[in-house]
């Protein structure tokens, strides 16, 4: 959600912006922008420069080529942003990036001297936009956003980066800016509350730059600073300076360069139509790699491979704690859903999951011998993170994060990680992150249920096996794809549809749901099997199709009761099924065998199909399957 690029360079950096908003395009957007400093041959064409658009980057690049009747798109200093509009619509005049209009100013002339870009959310922009006003400021825009611009230009006195910090002290929210001003051409300013923001190093200090995600700059550097939370950076040619939150300088061995290889290949859309349906057939990669390691594993040390421990304190915390909350957000959420299941069948451990949205905000009893489990894709997620904050606030200091992002926040604020190896997903609807999310859920569990003796070497050495057979079946089942486009040809008609799960597949229902709704715009809503008949059964028509995740377990025989009831009631029902469940296809039933019974790891194989059936019901809707509308990959806002 929202990409920032920003740079001070010797050369034309404009290229290195407008590739870097590229690559960030996977977070998802509604407009777009750069601005530049321009040094002119004449006084009255040099300044503040910029283009933006509702449109893709792409047609930024094109208005950047032509430039504008004063002089070309070029310069040295430069800020670049994707919007994900909260506060006005997407509307070039709401997009990033935004300048300062001080008194007396013409907004719709010559621009003022700030130019600003924002990530994040401004709670008390309403009375900061009053007292602007009231000093003689100019709003062209609904944002938030633009109240930051004029509060830099008011606070500013020959030092862009006290103004800066005297602007961030007023600011109550989130936020991640970028911000450079045309009295001071080599200097470019950050700060971060809430939000993420990187430093990337250049070569010989002859350029740096600020970024939202290292992605941005793959290829142009790989030596990056993570800011932490309330840091500012003063970045210039040849040097850059951090403080932190109380104003305090930072040492560099606070803030130490990394080197980050963030690959700009792993973009590369290759032989497939959308990034969605690349992404669904990498999951054999994505598991093998998140697994790796676990070929020859002997049980006894299964919780000390280097490859599957998540800290050096591993095997103390899970041996102290009692229970497990799980803190989540959306596709993530419904992986802890099902991990529920497995933690508490397996494990033999209580387990709680939240909507971390909503567990923020409530009143909760806390155990301190509780292991908090957050899970997400970026490891950015605002809700999330403010989650986990929460809980450690209640005195529950054993954390652990399962999140596809070594370096981003969550990973550094939980005392344990497990970093899956999904690798770069750039469909908004998220799949093999999801996959890998319970591939790292199922390690957790096993580890879990050793720490505490509750796992017999014959189990443990049982789930190993069907671990390691994972990418092979995973194989197996996308060699379904054909059938599954017969169901979406159908599915592409209608505009509601159900899902329905029981137990350990009830998650996956929801998912799967979820899924549909994201890209193909099709109202989907999923339901626990057993509850069909407390409501749900009111809205099944013929029009209104029915897919259910049909494992042969032991509640097998009750969700052939409800399927009774579907069809009883003129439903049209989408079964996928296992091999051995003796459920057949006929008149208002169609059904999918599943190459094999997977046990208590088929949620990894049922959710595949379902992602194959939102994608190609979206392609037969026409639908923007990589970039829905209104969603977002990164929440970085509340």
């Amino acid at each position: 959600m929202c990409g920032i690029v920003g740079a001070v360079s010797t050369r034309n950096i404009v290229p290195v912006l407008v590739q870097g908003l590229q690559r960030l395009e996977y977070r998802g957007y509604d407009s777009c922008g750069v601005a530049v400093y321009v040094q002119g041959g004449q006084a009255q064409h040099s300044g503040l420069r910029r283009a933006r658009s509702t449109a893709r980057v792409a047609e930024l690049m094109e208005q950047v080529a032509a430039g504008d009747s004063h002089t070309p798109l070029e310069g040295n200093l430069g800020i670049a942003h994707t919007r994900w509009a909260t506060h006005g619509a997407p509307t070039v005049s709401n997009a990033h990036p935004h300048f300062s209009h001080g008194p007396g100013a013409d907004a719709h002339q010559r621009p003022g001297r700030i130019a600003l870009v924002h990530n994040g959310i401004i709670e008390n922009h309403d009375e900061l936009r009053a007292a602007l006003k009231a000093k003689g400021y100019v709003f062209v825009s609904q944002t938030d956003t633009e109240v930051i611009a004029h509060l830099v230009d008011s606070l500013y006195d020959a030092d862009l980066f006290e103004a800066v910090q005297a602007a961030t002290r007023q600011l109550h929210g989130a936020y991640a800016i970028a911000v450079f001003c045309k009295d001071e051409p080599h200097r470019l300013v950050g700060a971060r509350a809430g939000s993420p923001l990187i430093l990337g190093v250049g070569k010989d200090g002859q350029e740096h730059f600020l970024a939202s995600d290292a992605m941005a700059l793959a290829g142009v550097t790989d030596q990056i600073v993570y800011l932490d939370e309330g840091d500012l950076v003063d970045v210039q040619l040849g040097k850059y300076w951090l403080v932190d939150k109380a104003r305090k300088p930072v040492a560099p061995a606070q803030r130490p360069v990394k080197t980050v290889l963030a690959h700009s290949g792993a973009a590369e859309l290759g032989p497939y139509r959308h990034y969605m349906q690349k992404e669904i057939f990498e999951q054999p990669r994505a598991i093998a790699d998140t697994l790796e390691g676990l070929e020859g594993i002997a049980p006894e040390l299964f919780d000390q491979q280097m490859n599957h421990v998540p800290g050096a304190n591993a095997a103390r915390v899970f041996a102290e704690i009692d229970s497990v909350l799980i803190l989540a957000c959306g596709t993530s959420y419904y992986s802890g859903c099902t991990a529920k299941y497995w933690l508490e069948s397996i494990a033999r451990i209580p387990t709680q999951v939240e909507v971390a949205s909503e567990y923020r905000y409530r009143d909760s009893v806390p155990n301190p011998k509780t292991l908090v489990v957050t899970i997400t894709q970026s490891g950015e997620t605002a809700d999330t993170l403010a989650a986990l904050r929460h809980a450690q606030s209640l005195g529950m200091r054993h954390t652990l994060t399962i999140c596809n992002v070594a370096t981003s926040a969550m990973v550094r604020e939980c005392s344990l990680a497990y970093v899956t190896r999904a690798g770069v997903e750039i469909g908004v609807a998220s799949t093999k992150a999801f996959t890998t999310q319970l591939a790292g859920l199922f390690l957790l569990t096993l580890a879990l249920a050793q720490a505490k003796g509750r796992l017999s070497l014959a189990d443990e050495q049982r789930h190993i096996k069907a671990m390691r057979h994972l990418p092979a079946a995973l194989q197996a089942v996308l060699a379904l794809e054909p059938q599954i486009i017969s169901w979406s040809e159908d599915f592409a008609k209608k505009e509601n549809a159900l899902f329905l799960g029981r137990g350990l597949h009830y998650p996956i229902a929801l998912e799967g749901a979820l899924k549909l709704k994201e890209i193909t715009y099709i109202h989907a809503e999923a339901y626990a099997a057993g509850e069909l008949k407390h409501g749900p059964l009111a809205l099944v028509t013929s029009e209104m199709p029915v897919v259910a995740v049909a494992p042969n377990n032991a509640l097998l025989e009750k969700l052939k009761s409800n399927l009774h009831e579907v069809r009883a009631r003129g439903g049209v029902l989408y079964v996928l099924a296992d091999a051995d469940t003796r459920i057949e296809s006929g008149e208002g039933m169609h059904v999918i065998r599943m190459p094999e019974h997977y046990g208590e790891l088929s949620p990894l194989l049922h959710v595949v199909p379902l992602q194959l059936l939102a994608y190609h019901a979206a392609c037969a809707r026409g639908t923007d399957v990589d970039k829905p509308r209104n969603l977002a990959k990164s929440v970085t806002v509340e």
